[in-house]
């Protein structure tokens, strides 16, 4: 079978043959339960999940101690924005999200509005970005926590993280943010930044799916929202998938290795997709900011044309409408409509989103592709 070349990195990513070969012993050889510290087969396992914990936390400049392993970041989002509330009720019930999240955020908020949270929901500019004027400005007394993502899964913008954290911390409000997409792309800095809860997923950077993380620091409280043996620190309940974390942990030691040189080759690789696609097709526009966005991303409308029956033509390219998550959903992009884009002009946009084994080849053959499908269905 001829695959079609791959451009849906944001979607996942596959999982690198250097973490591949560092997780195969511990399906077979070491396979035993971290927990289990009586003995070597369970010694060996926790050492391995040690490790994981400390390349993870260096990747990120955070404490291994900080690092709570999960399913997943729509878990680690669930436990850290539940977990507050439950723990901090005395406290506050007023969140402050943006129209922009992912699903995980945006339908958990929902779940505990039902649940008798107050939700602000704050709507960004044309070019899906935030102030922290914005969010100050929707801070009450009774504001819990601010969630703001660090990089948008579908445009790639990077909202002001650092700005808004300092606002949060001003008014003594936590701050978490769903780093999903930013981690193993940009610097982030866990220690010396105002986050109080990062939620990400190993399958982003090149780890395998199925784990993920909950960084907390370490004077927020956190009730866990599963029971049954109060693992990683009493957070998390479940035996811990070591493989998995011997992956993450793997897939982050790789990215703080190559995090600079990748994101200068890959850039320069999305740039060259961008203005091959632009300078062809005068009715194509980017969609969100093009100073403040993740290295990979770029998303672009091709006004004027059904963007499904343009999905399916483009059958070289492995290419998405939305995020993963929504892909079944026949309603356009929440991410696009929330920045202004009326439902024709968000049905028209796909999202093209590059990494470490995109080449140059691929991307001349992806343009050539693109402005021949467009010219024919136009």
């Amino acid at each position: 079978m001829n695959y079609p070349a791959y451009f849906d990195y944001n979607a996942t990513t596959p999982v690198d043959p250097v973490v591949l070969e560092s997780m195969l012993p511990y399906f077979g050889l070491h396979f035993g339960n971290a927990a289990s510290r009586t003995h070597v087969f369970g010694a060996k396992a926790e050492e391995a999940v040690d490790k994981a914990r400390k390349q993870l936390a260096r990747l990120l400049d955070a404490d291994p101690k900080e690092v709570a392993f999960t399913s997943g970041a729509t878990e680690s989002i669930n436990l850290g924005l539940k977990g507050v509330w439950e723990a901090n009720r005395q406290r506050g019930n007023h969140f402050i999200t943006i129209a922009t999240e992912h699903k995980a955020v945006l339908d958990t908020c929902e779940h505990m509005a039902r649940q008798g949270a107050e939700i602000t929901c704050l709507r960004p500019d044309s070019d899906g970005l935030i102030t922290a004027d914005q969010v100050e400005r929707a801070i009450k007394p009774t504001t819990l926590l601010i969630s703001v993502m660090a990089a948008n899964n579908e445009t790639g913008v990077l909202q002001p993280i650092q700005a808004i954290g300092e606002v949060a911390h001003k008014h003594g409000v936590l701050f978490h943010t769903d780093a999903t997409q930013a981690v193993g792309k940009i610097p982030l800095s866990f220690a010396s930044s105002p986050i109080d809860l990062l939620s990400l997923s190993g399958h982003k950077f090149y780890g395998p799916k199925g784990v993920g993380a909950l960084v907390v620091r370490k004077s927020t409280m956190l009730t866990a929202q599963q029971d049954g043996g109060r693992h990683e620190r009493g957070r998390r309940s479940g035996t811990l998938n070591v493989p998995g974390i011997v992956g993450i942990g793997e897939a982050a030691r790789l990215c703080q290795l190559q995090l600079t040189n990748e994101a200068s080759r890959i850039s320069a690789l999305r740039d060259q997709l961008e203005a091959g696609i632009l300078a062809q097709l005068p009715n194509a526009t980017v969609n969100g900011s093009r100073q403040f966005r993740l290295p990979n991303t770029t998303n672009i409308c091709f006004a004027g044309l059904d963007g499904e029956l343009l999905l399916l033509s483009l059958n070289e390219l492995a290419v998405s409408n939305g995020s993963a998550c929504t892909s079944a959903s026949t309603d356009p992009s929440h991410v696009l409509k929330a920045m202004g884009l009326s439902d024709d002009l968000a049905y028209s946009s796909l999202r093209f989103s590059l990494g470490r084994f995109t080449t140059e080849a691929e991307v001349e053959a992806a343009i050539r592709h693109i402005v021949s499908v467009v010219n024919r269905l136009h």
